[in-house]
């Protein structure tokens, strides 16, 4: 990648308003297009495409349908195979050689404070007003001298209601780190629009993004400070843990508490133990300002653009560390949100993977064939397998109830038998891992909850079906997610004094 957007970006905070925005919306995908998400065509083009595509396989399959049907299923049954044996190894790897970065608290509060660097804190939002009071307290509280960090409310202009909840909070007092940016509307409103606007309008040595709902741990900059000095200059970025402040809420809750404890302290760990490439997560992920710069800040047509980003500081030779240190959010406690926010995961995991792999070769060159066999089962495999699971379910349950011998001729002993062998092995494997995760993050009380996860899993496939029909009909469209359903967490908030790590 060419220096020419970073250029750009760092000259951008000199410009005017309006050059200051085209550049965090349109800047990336001008001097980048084949990096970009960014549609690349009339959008009926892309579905006249699609249509073709779906026409053929239906030709195929009309003529000779046996044929396609066992050859698909097979492909499918060996992704899955391939990326269960993955994950396991991912699993294995963490636990034995765990790279995340420990930095003690007395280790955090020994660098005196003239030493500390400059820190930026991103935190876009909208439609948040009745947490965004949490989210300026939240920052206040944050162990760093208020100096030496600022705070950047990345809110959109015509969100009023947030920007004056914004205000009163703020109050008067125009001393503290925190200030208001306000992103002028236009397309696409996104996140990472958001957060490249606010990096051009700031000045951290080190940026990291927060999100509206977060609770983060008050020493988190400290120990990032700490860890980059640790590790060389090729590590761009440090990812704090995620989890959940609300696990108890609901089975919901409690599943997705599980699975984000199993993906940040296992599966990522696992993926940085091996060398591959990681996809970040959405917040909490500290980067050297230089770096962020150099790969061109953050794609705004990507609906994940944690994960892009994570992928293309790998293909252009940087690494990412796990940083030991927890950031608390409100997990999504309701089925709809639910499905609305992982949806738009799904589709920005297989976005990012189609716009990294347009050009294989090149692909493979920068990240080596064990970083491309990494993407592939874990960006690219995570929707996709969530997708077809539902097929590979109504097989099962028909062959159980009627034995029909279309069935059978789908699943010949080559693909029967592995397919036999993920479905109980792994399956059983995925429980089992969980279980045992949870009480490795010292929360035994959610090993009910793992044990009935494969029901979790069903409105996963739900979320990926919806992805895969977005990503055709509306690959940029950021679904927002409600926060704020936490009443429960918040009611013993208002009855307990401040604990570690959370909002005050």
């Amino acid at each position: 990648m060419n220096s020419t957007i970073g250029q750009r970006l760092t000259d951008a905070g000199g410009q005017g308003p309006d050059e200051q925005l085209a550049l965090a919306a349109h800047g990336f995908a001008e001097t980048h297009p084949e990096l970009s998400a960014r549609p690349r065509g009339p959008r009926r083009s892309r579905q006249v495409v699609v249509a073709a595509v779906l026409l053929v396989a239906i030709g195929l399959t009309v003529l000779r349908p046996g044929l396609v049907l066992a050859g698909s299923l097979g492909i499918f049954v060996l992704l899955h195979c391939a990326t269960t044996l993955h994950r396991l190894e991912l699993i294995r790897r963490a636990v034995h050689d765990d790279p995340t970065l420990a930095v003690t608290d007395v280790e955090a509060r020994a660098v005196p404070d003239a030493e500390l660097p400059r820190y930026t804190v991103l935190v876009p939002a909208y439609r948040e007003p009745a947490v965004i009071a949490s989210v300026v307290a939240g920052m206040s509280a944050l162990d760093y001298p208020h100096d030496r960090l600022e705070v950047l409310l990345l809110l959109e202009a015509d969100d009023e209601e947030t920007i004056a909840a914004a205000r009163s909070a703020l109050g008067g007092d125009r001393s503290g780190p925190t200030r208001i940016v306000e992103v002028p509307p236009g397309e696409p409103r996104t996140k990472p629009k958001a957060c490249n606007l606010g990096l051009i309008r700031s000045s951290g040595e080190f940026v990291t993004i927060f999100d509206a709902e977060d609770r983060p741990e008050p020493l988190q900059l400290r120990r990032a400070v700490v860890a980059f000095r640790r590790v060389g200059v090729r590590v761009a970025c440090l990812q704090a843990r995620l989890s959940y402040h609300n696990a108890e809420q609901n089975i919901l809750t409690r599943w997705f508490t599980v699975e984000y404890d199993t993906w940040f302290r296992w599966l990522l760990p696992g993926l940085m133990a091996t060398g591959a490439p990681i996809p970040l997560g959405g917040t909490s992920n500290h980067i050297r300002r230089d770096a962020l710069v150099a790969v061109g800040a953050w794609d705004p047509w990507n609906v994940t653009e944690d994960a892009d980003l994570g992928l293309r500081l790998a293909r252009c030779g940087y690494r990412v560390a796990m940083l030991g240190s927890t950031t608390e959010e409100e997990a999504n406690s309701d089925a709809i949100n639910w499905v609305k926010q992982r949806s738009r995961w799904y589709k920005g995991y297989l976005q990012s993977f189609l716009v990294h792999a347009r050009h294989p070769v090149a692909l493979t060159r920068q990240v080596g064939v064990r970083g491309v066999v990494g993407m592939v089962l874990f960006v690219a495999a995570t929707p996709v397998l969530a997708a077809v699971n539902p097929l590979f379910w109504a097989l099962t349950g028909l062959w159980i109830v009627a034995h029909p011998s279309a069935v059978a001729a789908l699943f010949p002993p080559l693909v029967y038998y592995p397919g036999l062998a993920v479905w109980m092995l792994g399956g059983f494997a995925a429980v089992i891992a969980g279980v045992a995760n949870v009480r490795a993050a010292g929360k035994p009380h959610l090993a009910g909850a793992a044990l009935i996860s494969p029901l979790y899993w069903v409105l996963m496939s739900l979320a990926a079906i919806k992805a895969v029909v977005q990503l055709v009909t509306q690959p940029s469209y950021w679904e927002k997610t409600t926060h704020g359903l936490d009443t429960t967490d918040r009611e013993l908030d208002a009855d307990t004094p401040e604990r570690p790590g959370a909002m005050a």
